[in-house]
């Protein structure tokens, strides 16, 4: 049966950081639909002005950021005592887990173009050992398909396999195509299936998914994407769904108002952080 899609959600213009403009897509009114991503959001600007702010040192319990940028620069800071940077083409993997806290820096560039998701942790894995990754540009295999390419920033497809991550099956495609060309991929029916259009418009099952729109789709054993515009870029992103309840203030995300409460009580004692630097 081919997925259909059950729910559209186009973004806003909003900002965040030290004054970050960008498009909120996914958050706390889609929770349940969305599951087990809690939050996108998407960055587009050819202005340095609108980013180069940044997210200045803040702190995370209970989720894994995933950013991508296909565009640009970003400059992570933690206090795991990793430094490191993503340009263009490159994936940046936290899991926040018990603790952490850091920023991401944006320097000016033609464009930033990219996303970052908040990927949500099994209620088992909240207080999980924080942990920090970068998938290189050469360790992600670029494969051509009919009408474009397939860019495979992790999990797996077909027989290609890309970065694991530690906590919940997670495959992460960038899927370019030509004005025209039809993307099909088969599914496993329990799969959570998620697409956003990055650049320009697409159509799942008949319905018209314009840029910069969350789409969800229904259960079933295949995928079909038609491109409406030349050089769409659509994220396809497949995981499981949770089914736990979620307790979400800031950037702290628990099961429960009791552990956010200790969390910030963590905060204020100076608790919060669980991992020390490893020298």
């Amino acid at each position: 049966m081919e997925r259909k899609i059950i729910k559209m959600v186009q973004g806003y213009r909003t900002r965040d950081g030290a004054g970050v403009s960008l498009v909120r897509v996914l958050g706390k009114d889609t929770i349940e639909d969305f599951d087990p991503i809690l939050m996108l959001d998407s960055f587009d600007s050819t202005n340095p002005e609108d980013y180069i702010k940044g997210f200045p040192m803040h702190p995370h319990r209970g989720i894994e950021t995933i950013s991508y940028l296909y565009k640009g620069k970003m400059i992570h800071r933690d206090t795991l005592g990793n430094e490191d940077a993503i340009t263009s083409g490159e994936v940046q993997w936290m899991n926040s887990g018990s603790g952490i806290e850091h920023e991401e820096m944006i320097p000016s560039s033609d464009r930033l173009l990219g996303v970052q998701l908040w990927l949500n942790l099994p209620s088992s894995e909240k207080m999980s050992k924080p942990s920090y990754h970068r998938i290189n540009f050469e360790d992600i295999k670029e494969l051509d398909i009919e009408g474009g390419k397939l860019r495979l920033l992790a999990g797996q497809y077909g027989e290609h396999h890309g970065y694991k991550g530690e906590h919940l099956p997670f495959n992460y495609y960038d899927i370019h195509l030509d004005k025209g060309a039809v993307f099909e991929n088969s599914t496993a029916n329990d799969e959570s299936i998620m697409l956003f259009t990055l650049v320009g418009d697409i159509e799942v099952a008949g319905e018209v998914v314009k840029e910069k729109t969350a789409a969800k789709l229904s259960e079933g054993d295949s995928i079909r994407i038609k491109s409406l515009t030349d050089g769409a870029q659509v994220l396809y992103i497949s995981s499981k769904k949770l089914n736990e309840p979620v307790a979400w203030a800031g950037p702290i995300v628990m099961n429960t108002p009791k552990e956010i409460q200790q969390a910030y009580i963590d905060l204020r004692n100076g608790d919060f952080i669980k991992e020390k630097i490893d020298y």
